[in-house]
């Protein structure tokens, strides 16, 4: 009782909902595969989407549309874009790592039921500089967070979401009449799966690995000495704090 009184006081969580938190955060994965052919419905979209509304944005911008699209069609061309995308990409990848490159499942456009292009209008706030006088790319940064939010929220209705990188923004741009003065941030592949991987795909399949927080933490100015004690901590939790 005394730690729900203290928990109310201090906005803290209790910790069904801390773990919880974690726990989506922990298992967030991007999904490239497993989907399954099951429409989300859009009383579960509009959640999800809802959650990423709910994003911080500097100056209260907002900058974010959500471009929903189901058509296969339309996807079909997508991924034709993504495939021109990464025969482009490939020359540019270490020669002893395009074999892997090659295998590795980058996108699931047509396998999700629906796909969701999550874009900032750069013009939104013209009107208002606030936070992005001195850095006019927080607008950018905003519609980042916005996403983060949608993938939490869907990792926990259990919601796979897969960030597909691998497309010329121009080209988008003109497929989906995209103006000017917006950017596509994201271009997600949405959908029910199967199951979430123990571990990101690019981890399992040898790509890369998860670096230690211990080494990434600096104390007072850029490669700043210091923090033992915090370090110490880190290294001790390096996997999920769910408890």
């Amino acid at each position: 009782m005394l730690a729900d009184q203290l928990n109310a006081v201090s906005g803290c969580f209790d910790l069904a909902a801390q773990d919880a938190v974690y726990r989506a955060i922990f298992t967030r994965r991007d999904v490239r595969s497993h989907f399954l052919p099951d429409p989300i419905g859009d009383d579960v979209l509009a959640r999800l989407l809802l959650a990423a509304h709910h994003a911080p944005s500097v100056g209260f911008m907002q900058p974010w549309n959500f471009i929903v699209i189901r058509d296969l069609e339309r996807r079909e061309r997508v991924r034709d874009l993504f495939f021109a995308a990464r025969q482009q990409e490939l020359p540019h990848i270490a020669e002893e790592r395009r074999e892997l490159y090659r295998k590795l499942k980058l996108e699931g456009i047509c396998e999700s039921p629906l796909n969701l292009v999550v874009t900032c209008d750069r013009g939104r706030s013209e009107s208002s500089p606030l936070g992005r006088w001195h850095n006019p790319e927080m607008d950018l940064y905003s519609t980042v967070c916005a996403v983060q939010n949608f993938w939490l929220a869907a990792r926990a209705e259990g919601v796979g979401v897969g960030w597909v990188s691998i497309l010329d923004r121009e080209a988008l741009k003109q497929l989906l009449g995209i103006p000017d003065h917006v950017v596509p941030v994201a271009y997600l592949c949405v959908g029910h799966v199967s199951e979430f991987a123990e571990k990101p795909d690019l981890e399992r399949h040898g790509w890369g690995r998860r670096l230690p927080l211990a080494d990434l933490i600096m104390s007072e100015v850029f490669s700043g000495e210091g923090e033992a004690a915090l370090k110490a901590v880190a290294a001790g939790i390096s996997g999920s704090p769910v408890r």
